[in-house]
């Protein structure tokens, strides 16, 4: 925190202080000191009690609030210090998924975790190959025998592969096939990068998980490579068989751009980053390339995955299931079968000039088709390939629920960006929470902690652990809190399950904006970059549309959420609610050099986030929502505004039918919303109910009693329960059998049942009211898994969520009501939408009724 730091409207973490004085007192203390250990990461405390305090509470709160702002101050965490030193460590070297770079990194983060969470290091790393009895023991514990903070290392073992830089290469050929241009397929590596010319040979330019082979045919421009480009060249009679397709970054994932090729009988296809997509950064504008300024590196490559993503994701040869040792394999179907390539500006410009008319000419979506042949090959090696998950859990005093938090570490080449911002903010989280264990805090929840390996081949290190565990997470799992990249710009993007968007709202207004007084870090989602300029027209528009902000600043909704990243396996196949944020680029930032080797150390500190105050303000609001989740009694997960959201859903689909023939009736598809909707209203009344009585039953257990042993016992237990710090641990112990204590209360259910039976007593009252809060909170944390199918989404059923998938054409991009949309838009099947319009019609039904019960 910053010294001097202004206070900030307050949050509710579950209670209200009650009004009356004396006999509530250590109550009080209870609320103030769980208030502050949240306040540790956003660098504020929020006096949001007080109003309820009578006037000598009132000194005492100030006194406990005054000593709680001196100790979050004197830890200084989140800091850009440590952020910027973590950053220079992992960014300054390549750790591409398998290499032995990422496995001593995976290695660090393991002895960080260590050290951060005061755990003791074995004299043999616990690094365990998945599906062992150690490496199964290590996540399932967490809920259940696990005492103190615990790490570790998972190995998993998919298929990746690895460019051969003497085997890749793109030629113009004369009429005897003899080349007359070779392009230069390596990055320049510009001294004044010291980082990118230290490593611009370590990592090949290619695409991960591409095809091995060679094409000849003559370039065609597809301008995206999306499915209306390809459908726009169709209609103006180009024959695209045989052909090598040219297609810019954008628009869609890249491994889609070549399942469409696919489709249409190209032999090959090559990407490039085109400066149009650069915003009014640009070399045209009068804006000096990288290093030398802000605009875009001509030689710079863009490397990255090529599966079909919104098919699968994870390993290509186990889909469904966990990537083993010794495994048995399958045939993937979500790899490419033709050979791809990725290309620098400085040459997809001589392809424009030599083969399509020129720049300007070239670049018209047209058809036209290239003077001579052109010659592609791309050469892999496809092998299994350990990968090492670092993972670390946090027991909480309710075993059974389990915040996530992650962030992958593999990178393309060093990742200044994408993923050490990232890693830098999970790390400063890590940080925190180490503090505050120190300081003698223990989550309500449990926390599961996880840095994962090989996202950038395919989301396959945080897939395979889904696959592995996904009865455990299902079972247990309450959200998964996603980061990726951190800062690759000014504009702060969030993303995620409806139910999450009160929650993430009301966090990002208590973090301060990284780098302007009086504002937020919700403010931060309107920010934009200093370089000035035109644009490209077609691209303004794209960008517009895809980033279309909602200016009522009263508006909760969020973006949902596709794929790209770590979340998915969580939130399309096991149904957790998820979110994912950060600062990303916008046109008038500096150009974001993604999976090139100028995704650097050096173009983070003078571009990205200079002094590192968005990695922190990422971090501090990742710690917020994580404690808030981890130590709210009743879940801060909103279905109500989740049920409402469907509506707009529904609409979706009728304003993007082609055809009105094609649309079902959705009658009974709105009624069941709109059930939904009741249901979840009630479940809200019920949560505030829930609540009162929990608090009122708190207060009946805290009034001192002499004598009533049991009673202060109790007391004693809901103060460590919600993380009061006792000044002297072993004086705490001299008055709590904790594990009696456990034994009197931890089994929710048969104490109940023995409550029902005497029907009196305060200690009864706190067991029914905890039962109470904890039915709720199953509800809660089940309502993102009703909007799962066994059957899943056609054509890719991996995917099981029917409320949200990665478009079917986009990749990164979000489909709600994924299944029916594309009946209605891309199959244009009436009978296959009135099927899927009834699927939806059953689930949501069901779900309104396990709201109810």
């Amino acid at each position: 925190m910053d010294p001097g730091e202004t206070e900030k409207v307050g949050f509710n973490h579950g209670f209200e202080e009650p009004a009356t004085a004396g006999r509530f007192f250590r109550f009080r203390k209870v609320l103030g000191v769980t208030a502050a250990l949240l306040l540790l990461f956003s660098g504020v405390f929020i006096n949001h009690h007080s109003a309820y305090l009578s006037r000598d509470c009132k000194s005492t709160h100030e006194r406990l609030r005054s000593g709680y702002n001196a100790r979050i101050e004197r830890t200084s965490i989140p800091s850009t210090a440590s952020a910027l030193n973590s950053s220079r460590h992992y960014a300054t070297h390549p750790h591409l998924a398998g290499s032995t770079e990422d496995f001593q990194d995976a290695k660090d983060v393991l002895s960080f975790l260590q050290r951060e969470l005061g755990i003791s290091a074995p004299s043999t790393n616990p690094i365990f190959d998945a599906g062992t009895p150690e490496s199964r023991q290590a996540t399932l514990s967490t809920t259940s025998t696990l005492e103190h903070p615990s790490a570790w290392v998972d190995v998993y073992y998919p298929v990746l592969n690895i460019g051969n830089t003497d085997g890749i290469s793109l030629s113009i050929l004369d009429s005897d096939n003899q080349p007359t241009w070779t392009a230069d397929l390596l990055e320049d590596g510009n001294p004044g990068d010291e980082t990118a010319a230290k490593y611009k040979h370590a990592i090949p330019p290619w695409h991960g998980m591409s095809a091995a082979g060679e094409a000849i045919g003559q370039i065609v421009y597809a301008n995206y490579g999306t499915k209306d480009d390809y459908d726009q060249l169709v209609e103006a009679g180009v024959n695209l068989t045989g052909k090598i397709v040219l297609a810019r970054y954008g628009g869609n994932f890249r491994g889609l751009k070549i399942q469409g090729a696919e489709q249409h009988g190209v032999a090959g296809v090559i990407m490039y980053n085109d400066p149009r997509d650069d915003g009014s950064v640009t070399v045209e504008n009068g804006y000096l390339p990288y290093p030398d300024g802000p605009a875009r590196n001509p030689t710079s490559i863009q490397r990255g995955s090529v599966t079909y993503l919104s098919t699968y994701p994870g390993d290509p040869t186990t889909p469904g299931y966990p990537a083993y040792p010794n495994v048995s394999r399958t045939e993937p179907f979500c790899l490419p079968t033709i050979p791809s390539i990725p290309l620098s500006w400085a040459n997809a410009k001589v392809l424009f000039q030599q083969e399509l008319g020129g720049i300007e000419e070239g670049r018209k979506l047209d058809g036209k088709v290239g003077h001579h042949l052109v010659r592609l090959t791309n050469d892999v090696d496809n092998q299994v390939t350990p990968i090492w998950n670092t993972m670390a859990a946090i027991p909480g005093r309710i075993k059974d629920e389990v915040v996530i938090l992650g962030c992958h570490r593999d990178a393309w080449v060093t990742g200044g960006a994408d993923p050490s911002s990232g890693t830098v903010s999970l790390l400063e989280v890590v940080r925190g929470l180490g503090a505050l264990i120190r300081q003698g805090w223990q989550p309500l929840r449990t926390i599961l902690i996880a840095s994962w390996d090989a996202e950038e081949h395919g989301l396959v290190g945080s897939t395979e652990f889904g696959e592995d565990f996904s009865e455990w997470i299902q079972a247990h799992a309450v959200s998964y809190i996603n980061v990726d990249v951190s800062a690759s710009g000014s504009r702060w993007n969030v993303a995620g399950s409806p139910s999450l968007a009160h929650l993430i709202k009301r966090s990002a207004q208590d973090v301060p904006h990284p780098t302007q007084a009086n504002k937020t870090l919700w403010d931060a989602r309107y920010d934009s970059g200093p370089y000035i300029g035109a644009q490209d027209a077609e691209f303004a528009r794209m960008w517009t549309r895809s980033n279309n902000q909602v200016t009522n600043d009263s508006t909760v909704s969020l973006r949902p959420l596709g794929s790209g990243s770590d979340y998915t396996v969580f939130l399309q196949r096991l149904g957790i609610a998820s979110s994912d944020q950060g600062f990303r680029y916008t046109p008038t930032d500096a150009s974001y050099h993604y999976h090139s080797i100028y995704d650097s150390q050096t173009w983070q500190e003078r571009y990205a986030d200079p002094g590192f105050h968005r990695h922190v303000a990422v971090a501090k609001n990742l710690g917020l929502i994580a404690l808030r989740l981890a130590d709210s009694i009743v879940l801060p997960l909103n279905t109500t505004h989740y049920a409402l959201e469907l509506d707009s859903y529904v609409d979706t689909v009728e304003e993007s039918a082609p055809d009105g023939d094609v649309l079902p009736k959705f009658d009974k598809l709105r009624r069941a919303i709109s059930k939904l909707q009741k249901s979840s209203l009630k479940l809200d009344v019920e949560k505030v109910k829930a609540d009162k009585e929990f608090r009122k039953a708190i207060r009946r257990i805290t009034r001192r009693r002499p004598g009533t042993y049991a009673i202060d016992r109790i007391g004693n237990w809901v103060k460590v329960l919600l993380g009061y710090p006792p000044k002297d641990i072993s004086q705490l112990d001299r008055h709590i059998d904790r594990k009696h204590v456990w034994d009197i209360i931890g089994d929710f259910e048969q104490q109940s049942n023995t409550c029902n039976q005497r029907r009196r007593g305060p200690i009864c009252d706190l067991i029914k009211a905890v039962a109470r809060v904890r039915k709720a909170n199953q509800k809660l944390r089940l309502f993102e898994q009703g909007f799962l199918a066994e059957g899943g989404i056609k054509d890719r059923e991996w995917y099981k969520h029917l409320g949200v998938a990665p478009g079917k054409y986009l990749g990164y991009g979000a489909t709600t009501f994924p299944a029916l949309f594309e009946a209605v838009v891309y199959d244009r099947n009436a009978t296959l939408a009135k099927h899927e319009t009834a699927r939806l019609t059953k689930l949501i039904k069901a779900l309104a009724k396990q709201l109810k019960a």
